[in-house]
C-alpha cells in the first residue's frame, strides 16, 4: 500500500492546481480541471460507473454496497486546489527515507533548512520517510494527500471485495483554498447521510469544530495636498489605515492566540495618500464573541468617521462560514466512529478545534454533517511543507476502518 500511496501522490502533485481568488469562474483556474478529470477517469477505471464531473468541476462517484443490506451512506471529500499564496507549479519533492531526526537542508543554494528547532513536531517522525519540497514551491499535501488517501482506499476496496461495506460516496472539489470550495456542491446529488473531509494536518487530528468567520474590507478616502502646504488640510489615507489598525487589540492577533482564542488578522494593506484599502479576517469559535468582534470593527470605523468625516471609511463586513459543531453534535456518533477507528489502529486521536475553516463547516450547514480527519501534512501553503509517507498510509487505513465499521463487517483491514 505504501508504494501505491507514494506513486499516486507523486502523480497528483505533478499537476499544478493553484486556485485564484481574483477569478470569478468556477473552478477559478482551468488547470484544476486537469486533475479533476483525471480523478473522474480513474474512478471510472476502478468500476465506479457513475463517476462524473459537472460544469463547475465537482467530481462525484459511488462505490456500491457489497454487504447485502441497507445501511448508512457515508462520504469522503477532498479538494484539488492548492493555495494561491505560493506556486504549485513544477514541484520537485524529495524523499528523506529513514529520517535520522536531524535538520533537513531543503535548498542549499537558498540556504533553506527544515529545522527541528523551528518545527519540533517533526521529532515524532524519526525513522520515517518524510516528503519535503525543494524550497521553491509548496508541496501540495493540502490536499493532494487527502485525495491520495481516498483513491488508494477505494482501489483497495475494489481489489478486496471480502471487506464488507455499505454504499460509499466520493467527492472532489475545486477552490477550497479561496473559500469557494462548496459554492456549487450538490448535497442532494451526493446523497450521503454524513461525510468526512480528509483535509486535516498531523496524524491523529480529528476535528468537528471550526471558527466562525467573517471578512472586513475597508476603503479609506484620504485628502492629498502638496506636503509643503498640507498643514491642517492633508488626510493621509495610509496613516488613517494604520490608525484603524491601532484601535484593535494587539494581543488578539493570530501570532498571540491559540486553541479557542479568536483574532483579528490584517491580511492586506495597499494604497496611497489619497486612497487606501485594508482587509481583515475575523475569527472566533464562540458565536457570541464572534458577533462582538464584528461589532468592535464597526465601532472603530464609526469612531474614525466621526473624526475624519462620514465618507472617509467604508466598511464591507461579510460572514464567510460558521462553526460546524452545532450541526455535528446531534450526530456525534460519526465523530466517535472515527475516534474508535484510530484507536483500533493504534493512533492516538487528537480531537481539537480547527483554527481555520474547512469545506466540512459549510457542508454541515448545507445538511451534510462533515467532520475533518487528518491527511498527514505539516506547514501547509509554503516551502517548509512536508508530509510523512507513513502518516498518509495511516490515514488510508483509518478511512478503510471507518468504512468497515459502518458496513458492520467482520473482516479486519
Amino acid at each position: 500500500m505504501k508504494e501505491d500511496i507514494k506513486n499516486r501522490f507523486l502523480r497528483y502533485i505533478a499537476l499544478d492546481t493553484q486556485s485564484d481568488e481574483n477569478s470569478a469562474t468556477c473552478p477559478s483556474t482551468a488547470k484544476q480541471l486537469v486533475l479533476l478529470r483525471l480523478l473522474r477517469d480513474e474512478l471510472l477505471a476502478l468500476g465506479l460507473t457513475d463517476a462524473s464531473i459537472d460544469e463547475n468541476g465537482y467530481v462525484m462517484a459511488t462505490l456500491p454496497a457489497n454487504n447485502g443490506k441497507a445501511g448508512p451512506v457515508i462520504g469522503f471529500i477532498s479538494h484539488v486546489d492548492t493555495s494561491p499564496d505560493m506556486s504549485g507549479e513544477n514541484i520537485k519533492p524529495r524523499f528523506v527515507e529513514n529520517w535520522d531526526g536531524s535538520d533537513i537542508v531543503i535548498n542549499k543554494e537558498l540556504n533553506l533548512t527544515l529545522s527541528v528547532k523551528d518545527f519540533p513536531e517533526m521529532k515524532q517522525y524519526t525513522g520515517q520517510t518524510l516528503i519535503v519540497t525543494d524550497g521553491t514551491t509548496l508541496l501540495g499535501a493540502d490536499d493532494k494527500a487527502g485525495i491520495t488517501e481516498i483513491m488508494t482506499a477505494i482501489e483497495y476496496l475494489v481489489k478486496h471485495p471480502e471487506i464488507k461495506h455499505g454504499p460509499i460516496k466520493i467527492g472532489f472539489t475545486p477552490d477550497e483554498e479561496i473559500g469557494r470550495g462548496v459554492d456549487y456542491f450538490d448535497v442532494k446529488k451526493f446523497a450521503a447521510d454524513w461525510a468526512y473531509t480528509m483535509d486535516g494536518g498531523e496524524i491523529g487530528e480529528l476535528e468537528y469544530e471550526n471558527f466562525n468567520a467573517a471578512s472586513a474590507k475597508i476603503n479609506i478616502q484620504g485628502r492629498n495636498i502638496h506636503p509643503g502646504y498640507a498643514k491642517g488640510k492633508m488626510q493621509n489615507a495610509l496613516l488613517m489605515a494604520m490608525e484603524l489598525n491601532a484601535l484593535l487589540p494587539v494581543f488578539e492577533r493570530p501570532e498571540f492566540t491559540q486553541d479557542y482564542e479568536g483574532f483579528y488578522h490584517l491580511v492586506k494593506m495597499e494604497g496611497s495618500v489619497e486612497k487606501s484599502f485594508i482587509q481583515y479576517i475575523i475569527r472566533d469559535h464562540n458565536k457570541e464573541i464572534f458577533e462582538k468582534r464584528k461589532k468592535v470593527m464597526q465601532q472603530c470605523v464609526d469612531f474614525l468617521n466621526e473624526r475624519y468625516g462620514s465618507e472617509a471609511f467604508t466598511l464591507e463586513l461579510k460572514d464567510q462560514y460558521y462553526n460546524m459543531r452545532e450541526q455535528v453534535e446531534p450526530v456525534y456518533h460519526i465523530v466517535e466512529t472515527a475516534k474508535k477507528a484510530m484507536e483500533v489502529l493504534g493512533i492516538k486521536p487528537h480531537i481539537r478545534p480547527i483554527r481555520g475553516g474547512t469545506d466540512g463547516s459549510r457542508l454541515s450547514y448545507m445538511g451534510l454533517p462533515c467532520p475533518n480527519i487528518f491527511a498527514g501534512g505539516h506547514n501547509f501553503h509554503g516551502k517548509y511543507e512536508f508530509v510523512p509517507l507513513e502518516s498518509m498510509e495511516k490515514a488510508t487505513l483509518v478511512l478503510l476502518k471507518i468504512i468497515e465499521m459502518n458496513g458492520a463487517g467482520d473482516t479486519t483491514v
